[in-house]
């Protein structure tokens, strides 16, 4: 089980039995290091371990592409509402900020993501944020299992170029009133779902732009900052008919 080790503003993941040289001194990790330990570089420079939390899994997990933003997941989270012994079925696991999330709030996931090599860092990745049992990720076309799929799931969570194919099933995907939330960057690729989603009975469909503005605090006074990145994409929401 890997730890971060935080301390002068700074943060590393390391397993026990690990070292790791910096401008701070040498950090040697104990092998029965736990959680709440401190331990000290070679020049008295203190660390402190701590478990992974949520929020640490988008800034430590092995990339593969651009992760889902934490805000765009807590909107999945907050409105779907999903669950411990939720069924998920999600398409383009990428990273697998999402799947882990979702697996660290107790739910079952099943992710299909279609690169190999992505897929591979998936599976590493949920080894390293302790839901590799709560998650399985599999190689594929998610479009080509559907029949094998059946119904069922709670949710249907989609970031995938070809989600109008998949929201066109969601009724059968889905278990009676099962939510589908759908993620793209692309405001035409968010008409689609929605015209998708209606023409397959799904009800409340809505569409949102997650927009976040930080705000720089300084003597002077307060104002938002005119750094960083507030447009981040579109999701859309539905639900499954309970009759």
């Amino acid at each position: 089980m890997a730890y971060l080790f935080v301390g002068e503003g700074r943060e590393y993941l390391l397993e026990p039995g690990a070292t790791l040289e910096t401008d701070l001194g040498i950090l040697e990790v104990p092998e029965n290091v736990e959680a709440g330990d401190t331990v000290e570089t070679h020049l008295g420079t203190a660390f402190v371990a701590r478990e992974l939390r949520g929020p640490d899994l988008f800034h430590h997990f092995e990339r593969t592409g651009a992760p889902m933003m934490p805000r765009d997941i807590g909107l999945v989270m907050g409105h779907t509402g999903v669950k411990q012994g939720d069924r998920v079925l999600d398409a383009g696991t990428g990273t697998g900020v999402l799947a882990a999330s979702l697996g660290r709030a107790g739910a079952d996931v099943v992710t299909y993501e279609q690169d190999p090599e992505f897929a591979e860092v998936a599976r590493e990745n949920m080894a390293l944020g302790s839901v590799a049992n709560a998650v399985e990720v599999r190689t594929g076309d998610v479009t080509e299992h559907l029949d094998e799929l059946g119904g069922e799931f709670d949710l249907l969570t989609l970031d995938t170029e070809d989600a109008p194919a998949v929201v066109a099933h969601a009724s059968e995907l889905l278990s009676p009133g099962g939510f589908l939330a759908v993620y793209s960057p692309f405001v035409e690729a968010t008409s689609e779902v929605v015209k998708t989603a209606r023409e397959a009975g799904l009800d409340g469909v809505e569409s949102l732009e997650t927009i976040q503005r930080e705000m720089d605090v300084g003597d002077r006074g307060t104002r938002p900052s005119t750094a960083g990145v507030g447009h981040t994409g579109y999701l859309t929401f539905a639900r499954n008919p309970t009759l």
